[in-house]
């Protein structure tokens, strides 16, 4: 074997190894009943104590914020217990007036526009500046396009007051999976992440948290210094950090209890997103932060999850490798069958994600159709490159220091889709307004 036959055959090897890593955490809490129902919410609501401060990051998002804004304060939870917070650059002059316009409508002091026209123009930034103008006891955060389920609130605060909780992450899901052809792949990534994979780092104690959804006590948030404004995933970058004081971070998930989100609407948004995404993971990697977690299983998941990034650009780079190894060298056979165990990995992947689509579109009241299958099977494998690629793109940025923040354009396109659903919001007797 030549030197560039052992490098493609160790790589082979260990992303073989990373792949059916990844499958396992994929499949975690289907494993064993018992894990979904850890998971699950309460099954009957304590009366209302905590109260809420909502920070909505908003950033040239006039097509979805009004009517973020209305669904958030029409949840079924006492008026007097939450406070909505806009923030927003200064020079936003869209987004503003389209919250101004919802504040109107709707009547409330306790809705309020925050605007800073100073520091970084990212949603790190923003957070600090909303947590600094706000009081009440839980800070919750959500992104201007979200839908909540209007008993968010009464669930976090049973879970909250019930189990002494002071960090609550609840299910994120987007919906639209028929709109791009990468569509379905994407929310099923959400859907592996949020149902089973979370619970996995919810075990080891060792939470990279969501960007939205997520309630944490307003004295942790304090106690870790807010939010790293430098950071392109500042949510993963203060879950590891509230997991090194050792709060316990509770997972709840529920179809019932997921907010509502959309698929970027193009491949380039999805790149330029899944970029900012990887490229944070590398900053927080390098960090090291997570190097001050207790116990050594919780550093090794930090440094497998945060340098995961690495793998897909690999992954990316060892395909025209692989090729170039069966057509231009003679190769024993086995070598060659090594080589391409990766892939076999990803089949297995394919075969886990196909029986997902049914289990997703199920629990949700979609509909999917063998047509459907076939069009996931043919695009499978490019949707693997886009991820690849967006590796690579980050990893790139990361070494050059380009850390400016790439938006992800949002218009609404998961609220087309509600009628479809099977699943009522209800209202819980004697909370409502």
């Amino acid at each position: 074997m030549n030197w560039l036959s052992t490098v493609i055959l160790t790589l082979s090897l260990v992303l073989f190894a990373q792949s059916l890593v990844s499958l396992y955490l994929m499949l975690y809490s289907w494993e064993h009943p018992e894990r979904l129902y850890s998971s699950s919410p309460p099954a009957s609501f304590l009366s209302a104590r905590l109260s809420f401060s909502v920070l909505l990051p908003a950033r040239h998002e006039e097509a979805v914020i009004y009517e973020t804004i209305k669904r958030v304060w029409e949840a079924y939870y006492p008026s007097h217990l939450l406070e909505i917070v806009v923030i927003s650059h200064a020079d936003d002059a869209g987004t503003i007036a389209e919250a101004q316009r919802a504040i109107r409508d709707i009547g409330s002091r306790q809705i309020h526009i925050e605007t800073f026209s100073t520091g970084s123009i990212n949603k790190p930034h923003g957070l600090n500046v909303g947590f600094r103008r706000t009081s009440n006891q839980i800070v919750t955060i959500f992104d201007a396009e979200d839908d909540i389920d209007p008993n968010i609130f009464n669930m976090v605060n049973t879970v909250m007051l019930k189990e002494g909780a002071g960090i609550v992450q609840a299910g994120v899901q987007l919906m639209n999976f028929k709109d791009h052809w990468f569509g379905i792949h994407n929310c099923l990534e959400y859907f592996f992440w949020f149902k089973s994979r979370l619970h996995f780092h919810s075990k080891v104690g060792m939470i990279p948290l969501g960007g939205n959804t997520v309630f944490i006590r307003r004295d942790l948030i304090a106690r870790v210094g807010g939010w790293d404004e430098q950071c392109l995933t500042e949510d993963a970058d203060i879950g590891l950090r509230l997991s090194v004081l050792g709060e316990r971070i509770r997972v709840v998930y529920n179809a019932r209890y997921v907010t509502r989100e959309e698929t970027p609407d193009s491949v380039g948004s999805f790149i330029r997103q899944r970029t900012r995404w990887q490229q944070g993971f590398l900053q927080v990697l390098w960090k090291g932060s997570w190097l001050l977690l207790p116990r050594l299983s919780q550093r090794i998941l930090a440094a497998y999850t945060l340098s995961y990034p690495y793998f897909e650009a690999l992954y990316m780079l060892l395909w025209p490798l692989t090729f170039v190894e069966v057509l231009l060298l003679k190769e024993p056979v086995l070598v060659v069958m090594l080589s391409f165990l990766p892939l076999y990995a990803l089949f297995l992947q394919f075969v886990a994600a196909a029986v997902g689509a049914f289990v997703f579109t199920r629990e949700y009241g979609l509909t999917f159709s063998f047509l459907n299958l076939v069009s996931m099977f043919i695009t499978f494998v490019p949707f693997q490159w886009l991820l690849g690629l967006s590796a690579i793109r980050g990893v790139y940025r990361e070494l050059r220091k380009q850390n400016n923040w790439e938006k992800t354009t949002h218009i609404g396109a998961h609220r087309q889709h509600e009628t479809t659903s099977s699943i009522r919001w209800e209202r819980t007797p004697g909370l409502g307004r």
